[in-house]
């Protein structure tokens, strides 16, 4: 008997052993948050699919002693699977040993918020948004419930963010800027953790239109902030559509007109204050496919999967490495 429970305990923990050291589990955002609220910087939530993508973002936070959180769409589970997701981020505690949150991007439904946080999930979002605020409400505290009696935290939304990325889809005219007046009542009802607000950055690579001058609505943030002293905001849809790499990937066969993201100026300014979490997805897709369609239009012999996603994961590490140190301010802060 006492064998075979030393034996479990030491299979269901051998990764703790690899090295001879404890392993740091997945974390939440709580601690990731105060620091970060407190030190006048964010923490970088990259959208992660594979296990290229999952190793660019890790290797550049390694590197740089960065904390970090890996989130999962809904899209991405659909793309990927629950486990094969899971498993690929626990590998990369492994290899970096780095405080990692693991959280669900875009939650649509309680449901899918639960299955998260009975699979392993350390964080989750749910967007309600587009309810009115009432059923916002009522659906987010649901979620807060079961996830704090399941140690894990929420994060939620109020405004309506434009633009599309998987499953998001939200037209120009549906989208509308967070009433900071509603920001003290939702948070008081729900419990939530940290709150997401809509200040003019917009989901996908279409942000705003050619030759106009992007400019987040900094005033909302700073009435938020006054009304929520100490609490934790989320910025989603903050890429910033690097031009180089629109143009990279328009040169080789490409047809991305008009793409244009969020300023990292304006970013960086807004993470000195009350933001804490600043999401990247779009970026780190053009990384990939700029590389990509490099390495194809130049190697049009090559087949071997390796040889195109060798260099297209050194692309990701190098724009995360970027955001991390010159965009989000957390380098060193692991």
């Amino acid at each position: 008997m006492i064998i075979t429970q030393l034996w479990n305990i030491i299979y269901g923990n051998w990764h703790k052993f690899l090295r001879g050291d404890v392993l740091m589990p997945l974390v939440t955002t709580k601690e990731m948050f105060e620091k970060a609220y407190n030190g006048g910087y964010a923490i970088g939530a990259f959208n992660v699919n594979n296990m290229e993508i999952v190793q660019g973002i890790t290797e550049a936070a390694k590197d740089l002693n960065a904390p970090l959180i890996l989130q999962v769409s809904k899209g991405a589970r659909a793309y990927a699977n629950h486990t094969y997701l899971i498993k690929l981020v626990e590998a990369a505690v492994i290899e970096t040993g780095l405080p990692i949150c693991l959280h669900l991007d875009h939650g649509d439904s309680y449901e899918l918020c639960r299955d998260c946080i009975d699979g392993g999930f350390t964080s989750v979002m749910i967007d309600a948004s587009s309810k009115p605020l009432d059923e916002n409400i009522a659906i987010t505290k649901k979620v807060v419930e079961y996830a704090h009696d399941h140690g894990v935290v929420v994060e939620a939304e109020l405004g309506t963010l434009a633009g599309i990325e998987d499953e998001v889809k939200v037209k120009s005219e549906d989208s509308s800027y967070t009433r900071p007046e509603d920001v003290q009542e939702f948070v008081t009802r729900t419990g939530c953790d940290s709150l997401a607000i809509a200040i003019g950055t917009s989901h996908g690579a279409y942000k705003f239109k050619p030759g106009t001058k992007p400019q987040l609505r900094f005033d909302i943030l700073e009435e938020v902030e006054h009304r929520l002293p100490g609490f934790p905001i989320v910025l989603h849809g903050s890429s910033s559509v690097p031009q180089e790499l629109v143009a990279k990937v328009n040169k080789f066969g490409g047809n991305m007109p008009g793409a244009v993201g969020v300023p990292e100026d304006q970013l960086r300014q807004a993470a000195s204050m009350a933001v804490c979490k600043i999401n990247i997805d779009s970026d780190l897709r053009l990384a990939m496919t700029a590389t990509i369609r490099e390495f194809m239009a130049e190697h049009p012999d090559k087949f071997d999967p390796r040889e195109y996603l060798k260099p297209a994961r050194a692309a990701i590490k190098e724009l995360v490495a970027h955001k991390i140190t010159d965009v989000l301010g957390c380098d060193g802060k692991a």
